[in-house]
C-alpha cells in the first residue's frame, strides 16, 4: 500500500502517471471521507478511474459509478470433472452463442422461457415502484435481458486446481444501464452548473443526497444494478442448460456453490464512524469472509476469493486485471497469430475481432493478485478451457 495524498491510497505497483493524477483530482473533491482507495488493476476511466473505491459523504458522483451499472460476474461450480467431459468443445461454444445472444445491441429475439418471464415481470414491478418506464432510455430493455454483450465481457468453462468445472461469466446492465448512467451525468453536470460548482473535471459532477434529482438517480441505478444481477443470473441459467445437453446430464446439473457479484455500483456502508456512499468503480466488495470473483483477461487465468476485510481498503478489492494497452494501441500492436499462441488449447471464436481482448493488452493478472494480497485470499484459481465473447 502506498499513500499518495492524505485522501489517497493506492494498492497497484504499475500505475501510470495518467491514472494516478486522474485519482488525484478525484481524492481532491470536498466530500470524500476518509479516502480514496485505488485497486492493483486501476486504468484511466471516465471521469473516476477505473479500479477505485470512493466513498463521499450525502454526495454521488454518478460517472464514479460507471455507464455500466451494476457489471459484474457470476460462477457455478458444478459436480463435473475435467475428465468427464467430451473431448471436442466446439459444440458446447457453439451452442452457448445460440443460446446467448452475443454482441453491443444484441437482443432476444422473442421472450418464450418461463425464468426469462418471471425475471421481467420482477424488473417491470420494480420500475412501477421506482416511477419510471425503463423504455424511455432502451425500447428493447426487456429482450437485451439475457445478452452478454461485447469487449470485455464473457461467458467460459474453467477448471480449478481439482480439475472441477466451474462455468463464468462476466456482464452487466446491457443498453438500458448505459442509457440511465449518461442520462444521470449529464443531470449532474447541469445541477452542478447551475449552482455554479467549480469542478476540476466536468465528469466529477455530482448530486446531493436530499434533492429530486439525487433520489432519481438512486431509484433508476438501483433498479440497473438488479437488472444487471438478473441478467447474469438469466444467462447462467441458458449455459448450464446447454452445458448439461452437451455432457448428457439427465439428472441435470448441480450448482454446488454459486457466486455473483458487482464491481460497478454504489451503496451507504459505514467506514471509519461515518455513513458514506460508497462507489465501486471497477472494484468489488471484500468484507471479511464475503466470496467474490476476479477475472482475467481471455485466455488467462481467474479467481474465486474471500474477502480480508482491509479497512484501509474500504473493504475493497481489484475488479480484474486492468487494460494496460488501450483498444486502439491493442489493434496496432498485437495480430491474430499473437491471439492464437494467446488461447492455444482453449476453445474459442477464431476472429480478429478480438485482437483487442488480447491477454498481453491487460495487466499481469498474477501481479494484481499479488498485490491485492492483503484485500483477498484466493480459493480457486480458474483456467479457461472454453471462452465465448461477443465482436
Amino acid at each position: 500500500m502506498e499513500q499518495i495524498t492524505p485522501k489517497l491510497y493506492n494498492w497497484a505497483s504499475i500505475l501510470e502517471q495518467g491514472t494516478r493524477d486522474q485519482a488525484v483530482t478525484t481524492a481532491s473533491m470536498p466530500f470524500i471521507h476518509p479516502h480514496l482507495a485505488l485497486m492493483p488493476d486501476a486504468h484511466l476511466g471516465l471521469g473516476a478511474t477505473v479500479g477505485s473505491v470512493i466513498p463521499t459523504l450525502r454526495a454521488i458522483i454518478p460517472a464514479a459509478v460507471g455507464v455500466d451499472i451494476g457489471c459484474g460476474m457470476i460462477a457455478v461450480r458444478t459436480q463435473f470433472t475435467l475428465d468427464q467431459l467430451p473431448a471436442n468443445r466446439r459444440p458446447l461454444r457453439e451452442a452457448i452463442e445460440r443460446a446467448v445472444p452475443l454482441s453491443a445491441g444484441a437482443a432476444n429475439r422473442k421472450i418464450s422461457r418461463e425464468h426469462t418471464e418471471r425475471r421481467l415481470a420482477e424488473l417491470e414491478r420494480e420500475a412501477a415502484a421506482a416511477g419510471f418506464d425503463p423504455a424511455s432510455y432502451k425500447k428493447e430493455w426487456a429482450l437485451q435481458l439475457g445478452t452478454l454483450g461485447s469487449g470485455n465481457h464473457f461467458i467460459e468453462v474453467t477448471v480449478d486446481e481439482r480439475m472441477r468445472v466451474w462455468l463464468f461469466l462476466h456482464s452487466g446492465s446491457r443498453g438500458v444501464g448505459n442509457k440511465i448512467a449518461q442520462r444521470h451525468i449529464k443531470v449532474a453536470q447541469a445541477w452542478c452548473q447551475q449552482r455554479g460548482v467549480d469542478l476540476p473535471h466536468r465528469d466529477l459532477a455530482y448530486l446531493e443526497e436530499g434533492t429530486p434529482q439525487f433520489d432519481a438517480y438512486i431509484s433508476q441505478m438501483r433498479w440497473a444494478q438488479h437488472y444487471a444481477l438478473l441478467n447474469r443470473e438469466e444467462m447462467m441459467d441458458r449455459v448450464v442448460r446447454q452445458f448439461a445437453e452437451w455432457v448428457g446430464a439427465t439428472d441435470g446439473v448441480e450448482r454446488q456453490e454459486e457466486i455473483n457479484c458487482h464491481h460497478n455500483y454504489t451503496e451507504p456502508e459505514t467506514h471509519f464512524g461515518e455513513r458514506v456512499w460508497l462507489s465501486r468503480k471497477g472494484a468489488i466488495n471484500a468484507e471479511k469472509g464475503r466470496p467474490g470473483l476476479i477475472p482475467g483477461s481471455m485466455g488467462t487465468a481467474s479467481y474465486v476469493v474471500t474477502g480480508l476485510g482491509n479497512a484501509m481498503a474500504l473493504n475493497s478489492a481489484p475488479h480484474g486485471a486492468g487494460r494496460e494497452y488501450s483498444r486502439s494501441r491493442a489493434r496496432r500492436t498485437f495480430t491474430r497469430d499473437d491471439l492464437r499462441t494467446a488461447m492455444a488449447g482453449i476453445e474459442y471464436r477464431d476472429t480478429d475481432a478480438f485482437i483487442d481482448e488480447i491477454p498481453a493488452a491487460y495487466k499481469d493478472i498474477d501481479r494484481v493478485m499479488a498485490d491485492a494480497s492483503d484485500l483477498v485470499e484466493i480459493r480457486h484459481t480458474l483456467r479457461q478451457i472454453v471462452n465465448v465473447k461477443g465482436d
